[in-house]
């Protein structure tokens, strides 16, 4: 599947690199570290080998992408604790240093507790994130820190406006979710 999907990823070459930073942002919050996450990724560090200004704008969008969903989370915790358990709240507090991070996982108890609200939210932030970064042209020569590694960043200004674009529209969309579209309950025989 992982080299199904680079394979495809390669092939979008002459594809519009909005449409391309959009797409990446959706395959990085997606399943949160699985296999599509990890072909997106596997395919923007594969590209830090050559010597392309546009392989490392989408080593940006990977990266900033894969960094809103434990953020928004943490942010949705503040914004709204009242729709969270204690254990979500507190999860909320880790997850902003392993959004910082660029670890994705740190999304996964709110995604596994709640898949139908919160994978489609992180997705949109994921897929604004993506496209912002690939339109303000923002670089990175890193692999992977997250905000730490922002000597590497090219653009940090314009990074820092499509990660706090993502991980707000994130946060508000979960929320919004949350609130408003209850999950069904299971029926009992």
């Amino acid at each position: 599947i992982t080299s199904g999907l680079t394979h495809w990823l390669s092939g979008m070459s002459g594809t519009s690199v909005i449409v391309l930073g959009i797409i990446l942002g959706l395959m990085m919050c997606f399943d949160l570290g699985g296999p599509v996450n990890k072909a997106a990724y596997a395919f923007a560090a594969a590209g830090l080998n050559v010597a392309e200004p546009a392989s490392l704008r989408i080593m940006a969008a990977v990266m900033a992408a894969g960094m809103v969903p434990p953020l928004a989370m943490a942010l949705a915790t503040v914004v709204r604790p009242g729709l969270f358990t204690e254990p979500e709240r507190e999860n909320g507090v880790a997850a902003w240093l392993l959004g910082a991070s660029f670890i994705s996982e740190g999304a996964i108890p709110f995604a596994a507790a709640d898949p139908l609200r919160v994978i489609p939210s992180m997705m949109a932030g994921g897929a604004i994130t993506g496209a912002l970064c690939m339109a303000f042209g923002v670089t990175l020569r890193a692999p992977h820190g997250g905000i730490f590694v922002f000597f590497a960043i090219g653009n940090l200004a314009m990074f820092l406006v499509a990660l706090v674009a993502g991980t707000v529209v994130s946060a508000l969309a979960v929320v919004a979710a949350k609130q408003f579209i209850k999950p069904r309950q299971p029926v009992s025989v």
